[in-house]
């Protein structure tokens, strides 16, 4: 009696600390994402910092070599990247109508005999270049708008500051003392679930790190094979497709078809009747899913992370409904731990009476 009025108590106890845990984050929402990033930025370092520490460098020593090297990183990316890309995202806004109306002109003859087959009303050329001229006045306004509100909200500065200034802090101590921190939590564990408790963390870091890490180069690596490609073709605005195609391609499939659907558009709007080129563009965007299929995801995330791209869509689009931009951060490793819950629950379920009948023995 008294074993089971404990375990109620446990249960009870974890409860609402979990309950606890997830309205802090509710609360805290809006000054979440300097840490987030900073924890992010650190979990991706750390094996770095490791490596250093097992060549003889002391973990101060090399957390502060890794830190400054990263940042210096950082710092030269956003200065070569930022000036073109932003150039080129309000060149591509400013001409968007006519290049759509160029592309859909060409694809137009294509689609008549199914148009006229489903019965569907013909394809105004005006009325689309209007549509698409208005969407990009929307698309203006709306980043005028979210500018003029970071200028007049603490909360959005906060995070714009932080993210410049707080998050190396954050990340740099974090990776000095990660040692010293995990200790702490495992010294901190119930006796008696500890070594289930450890065994789950390990599956659950390795699904993290296997994921995480390895779809952070996949998607660097997609967007460098887009970016680049793209460009020496001859695509207009082939750096920015390039980048946010590699961008998204965290998000399973998505990243594939937006970056194709824009680049084969554009090409379409650009080559004709130069069709070589747009033959060209295609290429692109084949030989990155090659690299990505045959190369990049077997090698970098490989079939031990046991995340299946559903679970993974449905986790992001969760986390960004509920916390905005910090729920999409956390989103991956939040569904990678309640992945390995669900399949330690289940086994436990497959061992126990209620699986296999009360008579089983």
């Amino acid at each position: 009696m008294a074993a089971g009025a404990g375990r109620s108590i446990r249960w009870r106890f974890w409860l609402a600390v979990g309950a606890g845990f997830v309205l802090a984050l509710w609360l805290l929402n809006d000054i979440l994402l300097p840490f987030v990033v900073g924890v992010a930025v650190a979990y991706f370092l750390d094996p770095v910092v490791g490596r250093l520490q097992r060549l003889g460098l002391s973990r101060t020593l090399a957390t502060t070599s890794v830190t400054i090297v990263a940042a210096l990183v950082a710092i030269g990316a956003v200065m070569a990247v930022l000036p073109p890309l932003f150039s080129q995202i309000q060149s591509l806004v400013e001409n968007a109508p006519d290049y759509t109306v160029k592309a859909a002109m060409r694809i137009q003859p294509l689609v008549e005999p199914l148009r006229d087959r489903l019965g569907l009303p013909e394809l105004s050329l005006q009325e689309l270049q209007s549509e698409v001229a208005q969407r990009a006045g929307q698309a203006l306004s709306l980043v005028g708008s979210v500018a003029g509100q970071v200028a007049q909200r603490g909360i959005a500065l906060f995070n714009l500051l932080g993210l410049l200034f707080l998050t190396p802090v954050v990340a740099f101590y974090l990776l000095r003392d990660w040692e010293k921190v995990l200790a702490a939590i495992d010294g901190a564990l119930p006796l008696d679930h500890a070594d289930t408790i450890r065994r789950l963390a390990h599956q659950s870091n390795a699904a993290i790190a296997g994921y995480l890490r390895g779809q952070a180069l996949v998607c660097i690596s997609l967007g460098s094979i887009y970016a680049i490609g793209l460009s020496l073709v001859g695509l207009q605005f082939g750096l920015i497709i390039g980048l946010i195609a590699g961008a998204i391609s965290f998000i399973p499939f998505v990243g594939t078809f937006v970056g194709a659907v824009m680049a084969l558009g554009m090409a379409l709007a650009q080559f004709p009747p130069d069709w070589m080129g747009v033959a060209k563009v295609a290429a692109v965007f084949l030989f990155g899913q090659m690299m990505e299929g045959n190369v990049l995801s077997p090698k970098l995330v490989g079939d031990r992370v046991g995340l299946h791209p559903v679970w993974i869509m449905f986790a992001l689009l969760a986390g960004g409904s509920l916390l905005g931009f910090v729920g999409i951060l956390i989103a991956v490793p939040v569904a990678a731990v309640v992945g390995v819950l669900v399949r330690h629950l289940l086994d436990r379920y497959r061992d126990s009476d209620l699986y296999r009948g009360a008579g089983s023995g």
